[in-house]
């Protein structure tokens, strides 16, 4: 008999549905302030964590590819100019955020306020210009002063500390390039681009050597080298190495496309062809974009 009576008071999928909806209804409905917008996509994050298996799972380290991810989906949307796409990262961005702060909240690490204070307070001292009386009308003086602000928060840190702290997760390139401009603002550096492309041809000539003998350990070590050489004499040069990495990449694909194109419309596939006739073509892609440049 009670267990008829469970049975018979169990709720109704319809009834289980406006539980929901009545538990959950201010999520369901669109914000009308940054405020309430905020506090919207904050509860919703409290709430998967409660409520999704997935969400309830996570911790700052499986969610750290995540958000790297999706910052690389910020990037791109901005290359490509498309702000409807990056309304959508930027959300997806925010939305890692948040998640992050939810967690940190719930082990009493940090919370949202906290998190928030702390970069305006960052602002406030990296800003001096626009929140005391200091003089900075150009932007070449605020990047100075922003740095010499920096650089006055780690006071304790030695030099070594502050390359170290170049984060690890950054890509390679642009890595490099950051600890190469902290050496160089103690003196550590070439004067001028010569001493750079001398050092470029000087390793380039070590890898070959380091090939040459089979030793795979030391060709890597030595690869390393040339790269970190690349990077150097891209700084010397104000070349980002990141973009100009990736604009060849885009160049390569774009050629290789013109390729296959060509390939097919001979009636072949790209197995049947060898290297020299490929490249003939590779090289008409070549002289094309010279002409439409």
């Amino acid at each position: 008999m009670t267990v008829l009576k469970q049975i018979n008071n169990k709720p109704t999928e319809k009834e289980q549905e406006l539980e929901k909806e009545q538990k959950h209804g201010h999520l369901l409905v669109t914000a009308e302030t940054d405020l309430d917008a905020f506090a919207r996509l904050r509860d919703m994050v409290e709430l998967l964590r409660v409520e999704c298996p997935w969400d309830r799972e996570q911790t700052h380290a499986t969610l750290r590819t995540c958000i790297i991810e999706e910052v690389y989906e910020v990037a791109e949307a901005i290359d490509n100019q498309d702000m409807d796409n990056l309304k959508e990262e930027l959300g997806d961005v925010l939305l890692q955020i948040v998640f992050h702060a939810s967690l940190a909240n719930e082990t009493g690490n940090f919370n949202y306020t906290d998190l928030v204070n702390e970069e305006c307070e960052k602002m406030i001292r990296r800003h001096p210009h626009v929140f005391s009386d200091v003089d900075s009308n150009t932007v070449d003086k605020v990047l100075e002063k922003w740095e010499n602000i920096k650089r006055g928060e780690y006071l304790e840190a030695s030099h070594s500390e502050l390359l170290e702290g170049v984060p690890k997760a950054l890509p390679a390139l642009i890595r490099s390039r950051k600890v190469q401009e902290k050496a160089a603002r103690v003196g550590f550096d070439w004067k001028d681009v010569s001493g750079a492309l001398n050092k470029l041809s000087e390793e380039l000539v070590e890898l070959q050597e380091a090939y040459e003998t089979g030793d795979r350990v030391r060709t890597a070590d030595e690869l390393g080298d040339l790269l970190f050489s690349v990077v150097n004499v891209s700084r010397f040069m104000k070349v980002n190495p990141e973009a100009a990495l990736e604009a060849t990449i885009d160049k390569f694909i774009r050629r290789f496309r013109h390729i296959e194109a060509t390939v097919k419309a001979r009636g072949v596939s790209l197995d049947e062809m060898e290297l020299d006739e490929m490249d003939k073509i590779w090289e008409e892609a070549k002289r094309l974009e010279q002409l439409t440049k």
